[in-house]
């Protein structure tokens, strides 16, 4: 494709976007054929982690029916900030049509890799035993925050210690991961309710413009995942934005095997099955 080719498509994205932003349209597909809608909770570090991770479980939503809650692990290190981002988490979620959980009054507070607390172990625990999730997502264990590597060695714990059965998909948003084999695209619209959620953290974004910076992290994961899902040389893919995720499948609590690596086109519908092939 032709330098002015290319320019032409992100023109066209961009006028897209820039109609969608104000009121995405939401989709609801029938869904595809497969096993029976589950849940999915996303452990998310702060407020704003659930959009900026969240295609996967957004898809999932809207074409298989599943039910979709944050689980907000922190509010942040702003004790001041807190009640206004949990209000602000609660708009983004409603863009998304996720339900919301809050970890104690506050949210849990010096989550550390290094200092992982026992009672934050079975808070999250607790969660997993009552909703019995068949999806959890989490960052993966480099993802170069404190808080996201201590969210994810907490939700590893909690997992062991509740000993469910599910699918954990581990997240990057500060570093990337090694082994990511699902690449999960969102279409024009889906993309701009993810940018559309985003911008409700209206605190966050005064001091940082990022959501206007979500559909190039979206689009550099097509070029990583092209070569690092499809398998390098390969082809990439057709599309413009898209999520990278290890999709790893726990039994009892331990993790047993990492999922075969796939591409999910936005023109093919998700279905359940997904977890179990």
């Amino acid at each position: 494709m032709s330098l002015e080719a290319d320019l032409a498509r992100w023109r066209e994205h961009l006028t897209r976007f820039a109609a969608l932003l104000g009121n995405p349209p939401d989709r609801h597909a029938t869904p595809a054929p497969g096993a029976a809608p589950g849940h999915c909770l996303i452990f998310a570090p702060h407020p704003d982690d659930e959009c900026i991770v969240g295609a996967l479980p957004l898809r999932l939503r809207q074409e298989a029916g599943w039910r979709v809650s944050n689980v907000a692990v922190t509010l942040g290190s702003n004790a001041e900030r807190r009640e206004a981002r949990w209000a602000e988490l609660l708009d983004a979620c409603a863009v998304l049509g996720f339900g919301c959980i809050r970890v104690g009054e506050d949210g849990l507070s010096d989550v550390r890799a290094d200092a992982v607390k026992p009672e934050q172990v079975e808070a999250l625990a607790a969660l997993l035993t009552e909703h019995r999730p068949a999806l959890v997502l989490a960052p993966h264990a480099d993802d170069d925050n404190p808080s996201h590597r201590g969210v994810h060695r907490l939700v590893v714990e909690a997992i062991a210690a509740a000993k469910v059965d599910t699918v954990l998909a581990l997240t990057e948003f500060w570093s990337t991961q090694d082994q990511p084999n699902a690449l999960v695209e969102t279409n024009i619209a889906d993309t701009a309710r993810l940018i559309a959620a985003l911008e409700r953290h209206t605190g966050e974004i005064e001091r940082n413009p990022y959501h206007l910076r979500l559909p190039a992290f979206l689009a550099d994961a097509v070029r990583r995942g092209g070569e690092l899902v499809l398998g390098a040389g390969e082809a990439p893919p057709d599309f413009a934005f898209a999520t990278l995720y290890r999709l790893i499948a726990c039994r009892a609590g331990q993790p047993v095997a990492d999922l075969p690596r796939r591409v999910f086109p936005a023109a093919q519908a998700l279905s359940s099955d997904l977890l179990t092939s």
